[in-house]
């Protein structure tokens, strides 16, 4: 008696797909350093055992994730460090499409914005201070503009990250900020929430001054919380997804 079964179908895989995860894992690995020129397409088809269209495409994907690149008015490949805003639009592009809501959102930047503070008042360089103090100059001068003043707050909170001196941070926090403080255009189209807005940064920006992180990350806290009740009181909807334009 024969028994009778079924069988899923062999799945394949293009064969740039595989050429493209085989150079990303030696440049990963490190054996390949970012900075380093590639081998020409035909010498990488002979080293994969593939043709050259598959090679092509392989570096074709690998250029879009921003892993290589070429120089301007070059035809020779190197490795490169993507940039923070290739890493920043995938993320932003997955959480809109993933519909993580506005509460979602401002949940995880009440984790990671507070720390970030804390850390900038140990780490931040009399540059970075005096980047601050300008925008909090810029940001006084903007009277009702909305769009202006979300623009400062957004350039504001990337300025707190890059003065904690912390990497892992920056890139990390770049996508959830890129969406959640333009929204702050939206609450100051409903409130006037500029001055309030200004005060928090200007009392950020002295703990850091004073290398105080505890008051720092207090008044960051008491800042996103802010967010928050200023959503609620323009009457915007905390449980709507997120979009480009939050």
């Amino acid at each position: 008696m024969t028994s009778t079964f079924s069988l899923d179908p062999i799945q394949t895989e293009p064969a740039y797909r595989v050429a493209a995860r085989a150079l990303r894992e030696k440049i990963v690995s490190g054996e390949i350093e970012v900075g380093s020129v590639l081998p020409s397409e035909m010498a990488m088809a002979a080293l994969l055992s593939v043709n050259r269209s598959t090679v092509r495409e392989a570096i074709r994907s690998l250029e879009e994730t921003g892993v290589v690149a070429r120089r301007p008015g070059g035809k020779k490949l190197f490795v490169t460090a993507p940039p923070p805003e290739t890493l920043s639009d995938r993320m932003t592009t997955a959480m809109v499409l993933h519909k993580v809501t506005v509460e979602e959102l401002w949940r995880a930047m009440l984790v990671l914005e507070p720390g970030t503070a804390a850390l900038a008042a140990r780490h931040a360089t009399e540059a970075q201070l005096a980047a601050l103090e300008a925008n909090l100059a810029a940001t006084r001068s903007q009277g009702a503009d909305a769009a202006a003043i979300a623009a400062l707050d957004l350039a504001f909170h990337d300025l707190i990250a890059e003065a904690s001196g912390n990497r892992a941070i920056q890139l990390a926090r770049q996508p959830l900020g890129a969406l959640f403080y333009p929204a702050f255009e939206r609450i100051f189209q409903h409130l006037d929430a500029g001055s309030r807005m200004y005060d928090a940064h200007r009392a950020i920006v002295d703990a850091l001054k004073a290398r105080d992180p505890d008051t720092a990350e207090e008044w960051m806290r008491k800042h996103i919380v802010d967010f928050r009740r200023g959503w609620k009181l323009a009457g915007l909807d905390l449980a709507a997804p997120v979009t480009a334009t939050t």
